[in-house]
């Protein structure tokens, strides 16, 4: 069941209901649970050249030409010069080196503070692979099995109906499930959950009347998800869905940690991640964008003047793990980075090569498609499937990009987008602040796709 014609309305309606920048901050209550927490991970001394500390391109990681390179500036600069975004700041690495940086525009409106290299963006649905990747070091700990029910960790979920259709009132037909969903339908978006971020059925509808996204904790989200029906039989289709906000409490669920803090200890800390979190401390908000959106009357950019939206410590309750964190360029990088390094980064290994793999590699059956990028409703996803958390290019002929199969990726509500090339060993990603992102992330994410592999020497 696809809801592609209403996802851009529903999103900024849901997200702002949701208190859009759910920025859950504050410790929030963990369920009792199993210790089967992953254990700490070893730190090395790192490399200077993979902490991303300064952006500024190393010699090592020179593998393009200096015209395809300034092809994307102009690209790029053009968003900002024409008024898509206000601001804009992209990162390449190749081969774990800094290949090249740019920023134009601004990242504040009152006084035209520019973008700088440490500038905090909201990252929205950028969120989800982290959150999968702190669920699969607990996966790797035998925690749980991707053929598990996901009742095993919350079996608030035992009673889940479907969405069978409507009848002459507009209510609900349901019937029961044919089975539970598994950890792995959960992690690839065919377990059958709504999401309230789009579609006029009577599914997402609950969502945004119950305020779901908007849950002062995980626990009441939890019990806010188990009484609304599936969209339809688990592993029968996909469907973009609030299933990453479900993980979270999962991981919440089996450490016996809040979500939050298994985060940092987890990943954010060992890998250098000083700059990611549910909300923007005091001493780093004059390095946080304004998130802009269009004036109704004049199509104008302007600051969504909003608290919702500001990320403050405190705000919000549910650390919400499909849309909740804000991030840096250089934060997102290591991130990438080691998931390029096969689970490790500078001595710090926080996954297994194979792990990796698998999160990667698509499950989707051909018949599925996706309607999602993460930022827009994306209708021309021939070539493209799903793994755990990541879209995936399956067939590169199909895609219309030089992207090779095994590439993974995924964006942003507010526009940012990144993907990582393991068979090049590349990483790009793009951060700008628009909420709602539209169409403005398909054409910076073909643009900057199009020129980084032009200008990529064989």
């Amino acid at each position: 069941m696809r809801q592609p014609a209403h996802y851009l309305r529903g999103l900024a309606a849901s997200l702002l209901l949701a208190g859009a920048a759910a920025c859950a901050a504050g410790p929030t209550k963990a369920s009792p649970s199993p210790a089967a927490v992953a254990p700490e991970a070893t730190a090395a001394p790192a490399p200077a050249d993979k902490t991303f500390d300064a952006l500024e391109a190393s010699a090592s990681g020179k593998r393009f030409t200096q015209a395809g390179l300034a092809a994307l500036d102009t690209a790029m600069a053009a968003a900002v010069d024409d008024g898509a975004v206000k601001g804009i700041s992209t990162l390449l690495v190749k081969d774990g080196h800094v290949a090249h940086y740019y920023e134009h525009g601004v990242r504040r409106a009152s006084d035209q503070a520019p973008i700088k290299e440490d500038t905090i963006f909201r990252i929205y649905s950028m969120s989800k692979p982290i959150t999968g990747v702190a669920l699969m070091t607990l996966y790797e700990q035998g925690a749980f099995s991707l053929d598990d029910p996901v009742t095993k960790f919350v079996p608030e979920f035992a009673d889940l109906k479907v969405m069978k259709g409507v009848d002459a009132d507009g209510q609900m037909i349901l019937e029961a499930t044919d089975h539970v969903p598994t950890m792995r339908e959960l992690m690839s978006h065919t377990a059958g959950f709504g999401y309230g971020l789009g579609g006029d059925d009577p599914v997402n509808k609950a969502f945004r009347d119950q305020g779901v996204l908007a849950s002062p904790d995980l626990d009441t989200y939890i019990s806010k998800v188990a009484g609304i029906p599936l969209l339809f039989q688990p592993g029968s289709n996909w469907s973009y869905s609030t299933a990453v906000d479900i993980q979270g409490y999962i991981v919440q669920k089996i450490s016996g940690q809040s979500f939050g803090s298994y985060l940092q200890e987890k990943i954010f800390t060992p890998l250098g991640m000083t700059d990611t979190a549910f909300f923007v401390p005091e001493a780093k908000r004059d390095r946080f964008s304004d998130v802009f959106t269009r004036n109704p009357e004049t199509g104008d950019l302007v600051p969504l003047d909003d608290p919702r939206f500001a990320y403050r410590e405190g705000a919000f309750g549910m650390e919400a793990g499909g849309h909740g964190l804000a991030s840096t360029l250089a934060d997102y990088a290591r991130f990438c980075q080691m998931l390029v390094d096969g689970g490790e980064l500078n001595g710090t290994r926080i996954l297994k090569p194979e792990t990796v793999e698998l999160m990667r590699t698509n499950v989707l059956p051909d018949t599925f498609s996706l309607f999602s990028d993460g930022t827009t409703t994306n209708l021309n996803t021939a070539g493209h499937g799903f793994g755990l958390d990541f879209g995936v290019i399956v067939d590169p002929s199909a895609t219309g990009t030089k992207m090779p199969a095994g590439s993974y990726y995924w964006g942003g509500a507010a526009g940012t987008w990144f993907w990582i090339d393991p068979v090049n060993d590349l990483v790009f990603i793009g951060m700008v602040q628009v909420f709602p992102g539209g169409s403005i992330d398909q054409a910076l994410r073909r643009t900057s796709q199009a020129l980084v592999y032009e200008a990529l020497e064989e």
